[in-house]
């Protein structure tokens, strides 16, 4: 764990696809989402798959820089980004992140320092954008999480490797990290707004009416300047 008030390392809920208890696999996904906002996901069908792309990924990313540069990211934000292109904490002081990444696809996390507070990260604090974020690994350790951001200070919890939209982030761990993302987003003409059973005069919805491509276009373009 890093960060103030530092401790052990934090063990995430382990949802089984495999169980024959479907019932008890979808409590306890609400529950981890609850409390933790991530969980493991096992028996997911994926595995060998999984270790293809982290193969394509390797040699993708170990080309000439020049030649990734063709497929330079586009005005829709899809394509190769360079190393330090990319921030996802607007707050940080450094220019930005140390990962390269190429969207649709795979991330490349550089780890060339030890992690610190005052420095910077493959992937600074962020919560991330859409409905659900599905993440595989190479097994190299460097993810965090935040469940109470507005805690001052911020208590970082490390979470450790498994085989098989909380604030989150990863740090430098002095070696290459990849890992493959899916990001399940609403329709972009979905207006996401409060629910009228959770907010009253007394108690008004925290932010407007926001249209979900909207959103996820603002959230992309400052993360993107």
């Amino acid at each position: 764990m890093a960060g103030a008030g530092a401790g052990e390392s934090l063990d995430l809920p382990v949802v089984d696809l495999a169980s024959s208890d479907l019932a008890a696999a979808a409590k306890s996904v609400r529950k981890a989402c609850v409390e933790y906002g991530f969980f493991y996901v096992v028996n997911h069908g994926a595995e060998g798959l999984a270790e293809k792309v982290f193969g394509e990924s390797s040699k993708f990313f170990e080309q000439p820089l020049g030649e990734k540069m063709a497929l330079l990211r586009n005005r829709n934000y899809l394509g190769y980004t360079p190393l330090g292109a990319d921030k996802l904490d607007a707050s940080s002081k450094f220019k930005g992140d140390l990962n390269e990444n190429y969207c649709i696809g795979p991330i490349r996390k550089e780890g060339e320092a030890n992690e610190s507070d005052d420095g910077n990260y493959g992937a600074s604090a962020h919560s991330d954008y859409g409905v659900l974020t599905l993440v595989a690994t190479d097994g190299t350790p460097g993810l965090q999480i935040c469940r109470e951001k507005d805690r001052c200070p911020q208590l970082w919890e490390d979470v450790h490797h498994i085989e098989g939209s909380t604030l989150h982030r990863v740090v430098a761990v002095g070696k290459e990290r990849y890992s493959v993302a899916f990001f399940l987003h609403t329709n972009p003409d979905l207006v996401v707004q409060c629910l009228e059973s959770c907010c009253s005069e007394a108690c008004p919805p925290r932010f407007p009416p926001i249209r979900s491509g909207d959103y996820l276009e603002d959230r992309l373009r400052a993360r993107y300047k």
